[in-house]
């Protein structure tokens, strides 16, 4: 089979976009309208996008979970221990962990309130009653020294994510876990293993902040009592 013969050689892509300038400067263009016609220009042209397929997130087990959790028990930092648990038991993201304050944290819900969360949303996740004590014995602990912040620093400051991440390096470091066991990796372990206890996505999202557009309508109408109900039913076989 004969190839087919080139086309003629492409104009340069600045020299291109210099062209396609002119007749689009008197439209007073901004960057929705760009991406506007330029999604209906790849439609006209009969252009697809190719997008890389994602990857599936990599999940600690149970296994991994226990071994990095011994190691964060045995080196006795009672801040770390909850600060490790907060992350585990409500799958906070990193920066909203160290933004939540003392006033955030509703002991007698078992709930601490997220403010400005991922797409600046407000929310409230659950903990496990048990952890209650250990959590009121932190705040007092932290009120005591002046903090505003659920874990600061000596210097009066919140950790920053950072900080985190490098007290979670040094764990997983000493539980001899190849894999980096980082807070989103906290996070992923969490809802994996309510899913895995049978927990619909649905009960997991008012708590998760992460919501779609398709499933903003369905997760709306349920109460976050309802979920918290689901959690508290299943929390207390969580490996940790």
């Amino acid at each position: 089979m004969t190839p087919a013969a080139p086309g003629p050689p492409r104009t340069p892509a600045r020299r291109k976009a210099r062209q396609l300038a002119k007749y689009l400067r008197g439209e007073r263009p901004d960057y929705a309208y760009l991406k506007e016609v330029f999604r209906r220009l790849r439609d006209e042209l009969g252009i697809e996008v190719t997008r890389a397929p994602k990857k599936l997130p990599y999940v600690p087990t149970e296994a991994e979970i226990s071994a990095f959790y011994d190691a964060v028990w045995k080196a006795r930092r009672a801040g770390d221990v909850v600060l490790v648990k907060t992350l585990l038991y409500t799958g906070v993201r990193v920066a909203e962990l160290v933004r939540i304050r003392l006033a955030d944290v509703d002991l007698d819900a078992c709930r601490i309130r997220i403010t400005q969360g991922k797409g600046g949303k407000d929310r409230v996740v659950p903990f496990p009653g048990p952890f209650k004590e250990t959590l009121a014995l932190h705040i007092d602990g932290q009120r005591r020294v002046g903090a505003a912040y659920l874990f600061e620093s000596s210097w009066k400051k919140p950790y920053s994510d950072r900080g985190v991440r490098k007290i979670l390096a040094r764990y997983t470091q000493a539980a001899g876990i190849t894999a980096s066991i980082s807070p989103h990796k906290l996070r992923h372990f969490l809802f994996t293993w309510l899913k895995t206890q049978g927990i619909d996505d649905a009960l997991i999202q008012p708590y998760s902040g992460h919501a779609t557009r398709q499933s903003l309508e369905i997760y709306s109408r349920l109460a976050l009592a309802d979920a918290q109900q689901r959690y508290d039913d299943v929390i207390g076989d969580f490996p940790v």
